[in-house]
């Protein structure tokens, strides 16, 4: 018997779907922020609100709906955006300090999680305290993975381009593990879902920073855009696939 569920399954659809998300994230956000002028200050309440809003819809929904559960990862990986900056900039605590900040706040989530359920199992989820650890992680995960591609170009000072190539590195090799080895499924999931975060943000930025900086020059407005479409036309195939499913939603026993 299946259980309702409330989040997307893992597929190579899902993946695809999570870099876009996570690199209109970063363009998103920086358009608010900076192409905009608001400052993060702003960012973050504009983004915040987005977030409980579609949250609140995500959560009071009865069953998984592509639309709702991607708009909160892009309000996830948007707010995470300008978390990540606001720790930075306005706060003064650079990335590497950042960074430590929210994984710690990614592990305690994880932790709680599982002395909750006794696993960190993401498919299914129908409870509304795992569901509320998995949005708290994922938010977690989304900021982290922005200070992380940040720190890789600011810290370090690999170009935006090399930044992306070795996060992606990190994801394929995670993928032959996934494919090749016995390792654990589960923690792989979540390296994986911190690592496109990175990635994203890094594409973003090649997307659109100044030639002379190494990026495209597409503007922040202009990448959000193409992202946008990139997305609706995800979510269009995954309610699509949703409909022509054969498998049913059945509630949970107790």
């Amino acid at each position: 018997m299946e259980h309702l569920n409330k989040v997307a399954k893992i597929t190579f659809l899902f993946w695809c779907m999570k870099i876009v998300a996570t690199t209109l994230g970063e363009t998103l956000g920086d358009f608010i922020a900076q192409t905009l002028g608001l400052g993060y200050t702003v960012g973050i309440s504009i983004t915040l609100v987005f977030f409980l809003i579609v949250l609140s819809i995500q959560l009071y929904s009865k069953k998984y709906i592509p639309l709702f559960f991607w708009l909160v990862i892009i309000a996830t990986t948007t707010l995470g955006t300008e978390i990540s900056d606001f720790m930075d900039r306005s706060l003064g605590l650079g990335y590497t300090y950042g960074s430590i900040i929210l994984c710690a706040g990614l592990l305690l989530t994880l932790l709680i999680w599982y002395l909750s359920f006794k696993n960190l199992e993401v498919h299914p989820i129908y409870q509304r305290k795992k569901e509320l650890l998995f949005w708290t992680a994922v938010l977690f995960s989304n900021s982290l993975g922005t200070a992380f591609g940040d720190y890789l170009s600011d810290n370090i000072g690999l170009s935006y381009l090399m930044g992306a190539l070795v996060t992606a590195s990190i994801i394929a090799l995670v993928i032959g593990l996934h494919y090749f080895t016995k390792a654990n499924q589960i923690l792989l999931f979540w390296i994986a879902f911190v690592f496109t975060r990175p990635f994203g943000a890094t594409f973003g930025d090649f997307l659109t920073k100044p030639i002379a900086k190494g990026g495209l020059d597409l503007g922040t407005l202009t990448a959000s855009i193409i992202a946008m479409v990139l997305m609706a036309i995800f979510i269009f195939v995954s309610h699509s696939k949703l409909r022509t499913s054969n498998t049913g939603l059945v509630k949970p026993t107790t």
